[in-house]
């Protein structure tokens, strides 16, 4: 099966309308019915002026399609469908992953789409695909898949900088799970976390003790700072002996991939890698990449 992904405008409504009336005719009768049988040529010819679309063609002929809509940060797919003979093929994740470039060239902060609740497989897809459930509003739910936010990091300076620019998105009852290999940069990017919130105390790696609370000197949240390398499973994280609630801090879990995910549904995952791969040099020349990536329902807006 040949597949090619096409970026249309308005000049390729007639085939957008042909998919989503073959998609969407398939699926089961709605009560409200869907609204996107009663789009027309020129209703789509409208919509794919003011944002675009993605066409999916198949040996030559379009069997998958999607509506851009731009929404603040966020870019919504619309009517996306795929004509039955071709479902279950990966054609849907494809377009998909192509839409996700696209928000990426864009600077969108991630994508979204409303999917009926009566049809549990649609829902099963989008969590396929990297969504999650921000909202819901009967008949629709929410799904938002968010990108990962990068920052370059030239030196240690650098990287508490960073630090301290993610802090001001934070507050109590907030997760951040550190990912990196030795020496790539997660406790001096908490060094700036902590400088942005005004915790006490010095940052330090936690190995030896496992985990340090630093209370707030600015009436904000404390900073749990963990280093998960030696725990054994997540229920040792979980156990924890802090002298301060989870809901109440700012949580820091290094090492943490894999264990503390189970803290928090809504966390932001920091990956740290050496933007010059395995063959940097001394510190000063041995620059960062760290990527913020959201996770949960915490994130929207």
């Amino acid at each position: 099966m040949g597949v090619t992904l096409r970026r249309v405008g308005a000049e390729a409504a007639a085939d957008v309308h042909a998919v989503v009336r073959a998609a969407f005719s398939g699926r089961p009768p709605l009560d409200p019915p869907t609204a996107a049988l009663a789009e027309t040529p020129q209703t789509l010819a409208e919509k794919l002026a003011a944002g675009g679309g993605l066409i999916a063609d198949v040996d030559g002929a379009p069997a998958g399609a999607l509506l851009l809509d731009p929404l603040g940060d966020l870019l919504f797919l619309r009517r996306f469908g795929v004509v039955p003979g071709a479902q279950h093929h990966g054609l849907g994740h494809r377009m998909v992953e192509e839409a996700v470039e696209l928000a990426r060239q864009q600077g969108r902060r991630g994508l979204a789409v409303l999917a009926r609740e009566e049809l549990p497989a649609t829902v099963g897809f989008w969590r396929d695909a990297g969504f999650v459930e921000t909202g819901r509003e009967p008949p629709y739910r929410e799904l938002v898949r968010w990108l990962p936010q990068r920052h370059d990091a030239a030196d240690a300076d650098a990287m508490r900088e960073v630090g301290r620019a993610v802090a001001v998105t934070l507050r109590a009852g907030d997760l951040l799970v550190l990912t990196g290999e030795l020496g790539a940069g997660k406790t001096t990017f908490t060094q700036g976390l902590a400088e942005g919130l005004g915790v006490r105390g010095q940052v330090t790696s936690p190995t030896f003790v496992i985990a340090r609370v630093h209370p707030s000197l600015v009436g904000g949240p404390s900073l749990v700072h963990v280093d998960a390398y030696r725990l054994g499973g997540g229920d040792e994280l979980d156990d924890l002996d802090l002298d301060t609630s989870l809901d109440e801090a700012v949580t820091v879990v290094e090492w943490g991939e894999g264990l503390a995910e189970a803290l928090a549904t809504d966390r932001l995952e920091v990956r740290i890698t050496r933007a010059l791969g395995d063959d940097g040099g001394v510190e000063d020349h041995d620059p960062r990449v760290v990527e913020v990536l959201p996770v949960g329902a915490r994130w929207r807006g």
